[in-house]
């Protein structure tokens, strides 16, 4: 199994959930994380990623680290500062229509979308709302550009788009498309040599359907327009996410690791949780299973079942737990305070 490896966590693109599977993973075989200093929950996003953002980096020492996860803007040389040469990188990316949807609920608090009540109206004069001087403009507009390192805001020629894709095809060995989890997670288990379980997840950091709501077709064109660096990059790497699964997988096995996967989690679903799946905030019993609230979103949790042995509610508790109490006890077992 390969044990160093590099995620670009993109927001609002399923990111969580692949990020609990890393600390899943990572805590399974001891490896370490590369943590923001002093343990927060990202890498002084948004700014460009530097290695002495990193708690334990010293250019001094040739430290490095096996996994790079947290939220960060990609700044490749920087990156390489903090992992071994022989690391994986991947990322996922997501539709940006619904991305922009997501966004909007999610930091409905920035700059950009504070004083509009809806999306519609934001968009039916973005550059009336919209201010990219403002430090927290890129939640608004191609925030997946962004979030790869590039200038949201260039411009959108033909010559440009290519250089920014060749880059990233240059940087990166695989991109998941959140549509296409399950298939994202065989070809990730694929090139990580990783078992079933290994990528097994239950989704995290989830919206309550109640406050997502239908777009429409003007709107859905509005927001590609408004979106387009964001909107190229998704159409060619969901293109060429199908040609490597045809290259290296082929369909028909594809549908049975697909199964499987479903399988498995179905069956850690009956074993872990108490009702059906995940509940509303309110209704999550235990606080540190709790997730952090954003914005107008409704972000859904679990509860686990109660009288499980002690091996069987470390698995389940490790599935369940939301990516800020995760991050914080890996930190805690990677950095132990020295006692007074």
């Amino acid at each position: 199994p390969k044990t160093n490896i590099v995620f670009l966590k993109v927001h609002k693109s399923a990111s969580s959930t692949v990020m609990n599977i890393l600390f899943r993973f990572g805590e399974m075989h001891n490896l370490t994380f590369a943590f923001p200093m002093g343990g927060g929950n990202q890498l002084f996003y948004p700014q460009h990623f530097l290695a002495r953002f990193v708690q334990g980096f010293s250019p001094r020492s040739p430290r490095k680290f096996n996994i790079l996860c947290h939220h960060m803007r990609f700044l490749r040389p920087e990156v390489q500062k903090v992992v071994s040469r022989s690391a994986v990188y991947f990322s996922i990316l997501r539709n940006p229509v619904q991305l922009m949807e997501s966004s909007f609920m999610y930091y409905k608090g920035t700059s950009a979308f504070s004083h509009v009540h809806s999306l519609e109206e934001f968009l039916s004069q973005p550059y009336h709302y919209y201010n990219a001087t403002k430090g927290d403009s890129h939640y608004a507009r191609n925030l997946m550009t962004f979030d790869f390192g590039f200038n949201p805001n260039g411009e959108v020629s033909a010559e440009r788009v290519q250089l920014m894709l060749k880059a990233i095809e240059v940087s990166f060995d695989l991109l998941l498309i959140s549509e296409y989890f399950d298939e994202s997670m065989v070809l990730l288990k694929e090139m990580l040599c990783w078992d079933l379980d290994s990528v097994v997840s239950f989704p995290l950091n989830i919206r309550d359907s109640s406050t997502k709501s239908p777009l429409s077709a003007a709107m859905v064109e509005k927001i590609k327009d408004w979106n387009r660096l964001d909107w190229e990059i998704y159409t060619h790497f969901n293109r060429t996410f199908w040609e490597r699964i045809d290259r290296d997988i082929g369909r028909e096995r594809m549908r049975r690791e697909v199964k499987a996967l479903r399988q498995r989690q179905a069956e850690l679903a009956r074993t872990c949780l108490q009702g059906a799946g995940s509940v509303s905030p309110k209704d999550i019993k235990d606080s540190s299973l709790r997730p952090l609230q954003h914005g107008n979103a409704k972000i859904l949790g679990y509860n686990l079942k109660q009288g499980l042995d002690k091996e069987t509610e470390h698995v389940c508790r490790r599935l369940v737990t939301p990516e800020l109490q995760y991050s914080s006890t890996l930190y805690k077992k990677q950095f132990p305070q020295k006692p007074p």
